[in-house]
């Protein structure tokens, strides 16, 4: 949804930068392909506006739990350059992040086509499907610093380039997981849904670490 007013915002930054140089850049780093609209704020400021996804599809074993993980990585920066000298390509970066990021878990078996949960074993054909996902808030403030200016008019080329090295904070994860498609017992159903219950706390509790996003991104720009 914020995706669709990304334009709207670019096209009131361009109108409020009249007669003002603006630049883009095409990124590549952690955070995924991306692009950024640059404009000028202030003598020594930059504002950058844009958007960076990434989907990754990856293997993990946890608590003795093989999940077939699904990652989708979507973000998108509200964030500010500040040149701390004239001319100086070097920054120090702020801003906020829309969080999209998200990772949907799906549970295998073992080669005997069992789940053990909570110390309890369950054939996978009578738990059903276990999945899950794991995401974050979505408003994530950034800090970091840089080095580049996609504004730069010191040569007479209008291409240069930009690295950025920082973090946004994500704050705890949300894990939701539960079991799809029981087919025996409703009392044993009932057993499996407690365990599945104490196997998402335990999940919530694996990845709670990873609270702080790294950033390592490199641009393309050029100027207007």
């Amino acid at each position: 949804m914020f995706l669709k007013y990304l334009p709207l915002a670019g096209a009131l930054l361009l109108t409020g930068a009249a007669q003002a140089q603006v630049g883009i850049t095409a990124d590549l780093g952690t955070t995924g392909a991306g692009f950024h609209l640059v404009v000028p704020m202030e003598s020594n400021l930059n504002g950058r506006f844009g958007a960076n996804m990434f989907n990754h599809n990856f293997d993990r074993t946890t608590g003795g739990v093989d999940y077939a993980i699904k990652g989708e990585l979507q973000t998108f920066d509200v964030l500010f350059d500040w040149y701390l000298r004239d001319g100086s390509p070097f920054h120090l970066t702020g801003g906020l992040v829309y969080n999209g990021n998200r990772f949907d878990a799906t549970a295998q078996g073992n080669q005997l086509g069992q789940l053990t949960l909570n110390g309890h074993t369950y054939s996978t054909a009578s738990a059903g499907i276990l999945k899950g996902r794991i995401d974050y808030r979505k408003a994530a403030p950034y800090l970091g610093i840089g080095w580049g200016n996609a504004l730069a008019n010191t040569n007479k080329s209008h291409w240069s380039f930009n690295a950025d090295l920082g973090a946004f904070f994500m704050g705890n994860p949300n894990v939701n997981l539960g079991s799809y498609g029981c087919t025996v017992s409703k009392e044993a159903c009932e057993i499996l849904f407690k365990d599945v219950a104490v196997e998402r706390l335990r999940l919530a509790d694996d990845v709670d670490s990873l609270k702080v996003y790294p950033v390592l991104r490199a641009s393309l720009n050029y100027r207007f």
